[in-house]
């Protein structure tokens, strides 16, 4: 079956039913129709705040705190309820701002959509809302409509539509009426098509309605875009693999505690029960997610001030650190989306442009030096300016085109030569616009003199041969050919210029015959969107850090390879693969292709979406970078997707998990940087933490298996593990990149969080702090102190013992070595835990409410001893594992 863009008008109307096109369909067609098809609309169904809400809830640590809080309500402990459940609305509260922040780009899409239509009905030309268009409905286009559904266009005058949100085609395109007889051209080759959201630029034309509504192109995007599932991150899964790990074995520890408390009668049941919920509240670590939070959001703040990034979700912080590929659009993202003359041939003399983009900064030169501009140079120049209808213009010192970027790139490159100022002498007639069928554009002007007129034509370089051979049948065709052919290999868009006098006549408009009676050729012109130089410096650094990028464009394979190659996509060969070869292969032939290809040309939204899922199933952290709407799905389905924040779309921004606000691709250097520095600390910070908690299970399980009384409540836990260990572990946020981070490769998708050492050491550490905490305890009993004293002595004990700590768990080095590195604010973070202690150990209201009491200067003296022998031991093991190393 063919598809519509290979169907004539002929076969169009007798798909749809239409007898004339300027007649269009009748009332009662449109009406049966729409009431069989539905209205042109895309539905949008976002997830209610009171479902993203309780969301927050489904999670084994919080339903473990959950029936914490309903024991302590049960047994009569009011205040531990209320401070467990506090615990439980922050964490809550927390995950759903970070959810709901994010926008909904099926919103946007819909947005995108035409509000209104201008249609042929009952023979009668009618505006009519876009919602109420059906297939087979004959719709009127013009410059400045967008586009209200999927046309297939069967009348065109000069018509050019917009694209490149869709098919990422940097210039409009020229549509025509004749069927495409090709079979799976690309989205971006269909110039017989126009798309919903797209907009027409100039001209006029007919469309055909042939989709409406989600069965269109945008639609496909949207209802793409909905499929996908929220995904985690690798930090988010492997904080919630701990969370798990930590949570069965703290259920464990206490249904066995409790069974043989029980049945042993050590305590009343409340108090066990009393008992047991301390062991919970104390070995869960609910200060994970709020103090992961708080770095994550230092990241993203730091980020946004250096560079310019926004962060809409923070976990996606940390996943630029663990990113194995980018996968990114090339237009305006790894180039300027500037169309630049870079080289020229005016008759047999080679000159070279310097300056990129449409600033007019640079000069012309011949063999390195500044070149004279000859009068062949000169008309060269002239020439390319004349035949144009874009405008160039500077606001507040930026350079901007309205019109072409193949037009803007010779209106730079008359001013590079002649001034930003320069007015042109010749004055214009008439322009002979470009025209697809002919491929080029030229103007009809009044020399200098006012005594002479002259046509300067520019265009396709096929099409000025044929002129140039007729004038002059000594054209050497061939030695021309070759240099297009050169240029054309290095991914470069070649361009020739040429002008006619006009002898005899005072023409008032120019036509295709006057070109057609031969014209004098003055040279060629080499175009390129040119790299971004910022970019090329990043992507070794990437390469260095073992992070490849893959670019996907519309353009051909044969240039987009050239520039990948300019970028230095790869140290080694471009490997470049189409969006034709590419579906053709099966999954594990996409997997491959995926993987061993840097450069993906004349690529579909599919295609995107694909090749993000190739990478995925093989075990790839992905990124995709992406401005149009065609990157929607793809920036939602990868593990972090990132929009451009000055050239993206409302769509793009929003399906995406980051926004480069200065469209700086460059910058993807520091955040992966920031990002693997991020991780490094959340690590330390969970390293730190668990251990505390821990502690506490074990001092509580060994209390109650002794049948003592238990030293440590609900709520003097849930300070130890909430109020001073986030104050320490804020330090975290501060602690600076490992020296060499970006000299190694990203860490494996199946590398856990913890390895054998780091659980060994967390064995050991918390046993310690259970074990001096509990000697301490004793010790101060023993003395002949009361019982909430030798507790206020114990969490003091726990709580400074994680103060030292900290010094060794921050570094691989020595902690003492490395005191010096630690900064002015970390230091501020320890001196608050220390005054927070303070508070928590002599102000009334804080004794009141956590059952302890103050304590003397010889009893400190003893909690900083056994705080200590924490951080003596794990230097001890420091300094074994550098000799086992060396050995």
């Amino acid at each position: 079956m063919k598809e519509n863009y290979q169907l004539t008008t002929d076969e169009i109307k007798k798909e749809y039913q239409l007898t004339d096109f300027t007649h269009g369909l009748s009332t009662q067609a449109v009406e049966k129709r729409l009431a069989d098809e539905g209205r042109n609309i895309i539905e949008v169904k976002p997830t209610p705040k009171w479902k993203l809400f309780l969301r927050q809830f489904n999670n084994i640590v919080i339903y473990i705190l959950l029936a914490a809080t309903l024991l302590t309500i049960l047994i009569g402990h009011y205040t531990d309820a209320i401070v467990i459940g506090a615990v439980i609305i922050l964490n809550a509260l927390i995950g759903y701002f970070q959810e709901s922040s994010a926008a909904n780009a099926l919103a946007k899409i819909k947005e995108m959509m035409a509000q209104h239509a201008t249609v042929y009905r009952d023979g009668k030309r009618q505006d009519i809302d876009a919602a109420d268009l059906v297939r087979g409905d004959v719709v009127f286009l013009e410059a400045g409509d967008n586009v209200p559904a999927d046309l297939r266009i069967v009348s065109a005058d000069n018509l050019r539509i917009e694209e490149s949100a869709l098919t990422g085609e940097t210039n409009s395109v020229i549509k025509t009426d004749e069927a495409i007889t090709d079979q799976d051209v690309p989205l971006a080759d269909r110039v017989d098509m126009a798309y919903a959201s797209t907009s027409v630029t100039s001209g006029s034309g007919l469309g055909i309605v042939v989709a409406t509504g989600e069965q269109t192109e945008i639609g496909k995007i949207s209802q793409e875009v909905a499929q996908i599932k929220p995904k985690k991150t690798p930090l988010t899964k492997e904080i919630d693999h701990v969370g798990k790990v930590v949570s069965y074995i703290t259920i464990t520890a206490s249904v066995i505690v409790f069974v043989v408390g029980f049945f042993l009668e050590i305590y009343s049941l409340p108090a066990l029960a009393l008992a047991v919920v301390a062991m919970l509240v104390g070995a869960i670590p609910e200060g994970l997610p709020a103090i992961t939070s708080v770095i994550l959001a230092f990241g993203i703040s730091k980020m946004a001030k250096e560079h310019q990034t926004i962060i809409k979700s923070m976990p996606a912080v940390e996943t630029l650190g663990s990113v194995d590929v980018i996968a990114t659009d090339k237009t305006g993202t790894l180039t300027k989306n500037e169309m630049t003359a870079i080289e020229l041939w005016v008759g047999d003399k080679h000159y070279t442009v310097t300056g990129t983009g449409y600033a007019p900064e640079g000069e012309i030169l011949l063999n390195g030096k500044p070149a004279q501009l000859t009068e062949q140079l000169k008309l060269f120049l002239e020439a390319g300016y004349q035949a144009n209808d874009t405008v160039l213009t500077d606001e507040d010192g930026t350079w901007h085109i309205n019109g072409e970027p193949t037009d803007g790139a010779f209106l730079t490159l008359y001013h590079k030569a002649f001034g930003a100022k320069y007015q042109s002498p010749y004055k214009a007639v008439d322009l002979l616009p470009f025209d697809s069928d002919y491929r080029y554009i030229a103007e009809l002007t009044r020399d200098p003199e006012d005594k002479q007129q002259v046509i300067f034509v520019k265009g396709s370089p096929d099409k000025l041969f044929e002129m140039a051979a007729k004038e002059d049948p000594q054209f050497d065709t061939a030695k021309w050919q070759q240099r297009v052919d050169d240029w054309s290999k290095a991914g470069k868009r070649v361009i020739a210029v040429g002008y006619q006098p006009v002898n005899g006549e005072n023409l008032m408009e120019v036509e295709h015959d006057h070109l057609y009676r031969g014209i004098h050729l003055l040279g060629l012109a080499a175009l390129q969107d040119a790299p971004r130089e910022e970019v090329i410096v990043a992507l070794k650094q990437m390469n260095r850090a073992g992070v490849s990028v893959k670019m996907i464009t519309g353009d051909d394979p044969q240039t987009a390879r050239a520039i990948g190659k300019q970028l230095g996509l790869s140290t080694g060969p471009i490997n470049a693969i189409t969006g034709a070869e590419w579906d053709k292969l099966s999954a594990s032939e996409r997997e491959e292709a995926a993987l061993n290809n840097q450069v993906f040309a004349r690529t579909t939204p599919q295609n995107k979406l694909e090749i993000i899922e190739a990478l995925q199933n093989r075990q790839k952290i992905t990124a995709m970078v992406g401005d149009g709407v065609n990157d929607a799905p793809a920036l939602k389905k990868a593990d972090i997707g990132i929009s451009m924040g000055i050239k993206g779309t409302d769509v793009a921004k929003d399906a995406a998990d980051m926004i480069l606000g200065n469209d700086n691709f460059a910058v993807m250097a520091a955040v992966i940087k920031e990002g693997r520095r991020i991780y490094d600390n959340i690590k330390k910070s969970i390293l730190f933490l668990l251990p505390t908690s821990f502690a506490e299970g074990l001092v509580v399980a060994f209390s109650i298996l002794t049948g003592q009384q238990v030293p440590l409540q609900p709520a003097q836990l849930l300070w130890i593990n909430l109020i001073a260990a986030i104050t320490i572990q804020f330090a975290f946020v501060f602690e600076k990149a490992e020296k060499g981070i970006m000299d190694r490769n990203p860490r494996p998708v199946t590398q856990r969080l913890m390895n054998r050492h780091d659980l060994i050491q967390m064995g050991y550490v918390s046993a310690l702090m259970a074990l001096f905490a509990l000697i301490g305890y004793e010790w101060f009993i023993s003395a002949g102190a009361d019982v909430v004293n030798a507790t206020t002595m114990m969490v003091n004990t726990i709580v400074i013992s994680k103060a030292f700590y900290f010094f060794s768990i921050r570094t691989e080095r020595y902690g003492l070595k490395e005191v010096g590195n630690i900064g002015k604010k970390a230091w501020g973070v320890i001196g608050l835990m220390i005054l927070f202690q303070l508070i928590f150990t002599y102000v009334p209201f804080m004794q009141a409410a956590f059952h302890v009491t103050g304590i003397s200067l010889l009893e400190w003296l003893a909690v900083i001893v056994f705080s200590c022998l924490i951080f003596l031991c794990t230097e001890s093991d420091k300094m074994i594992r550098f000799r086992l190393n060396r050995r």
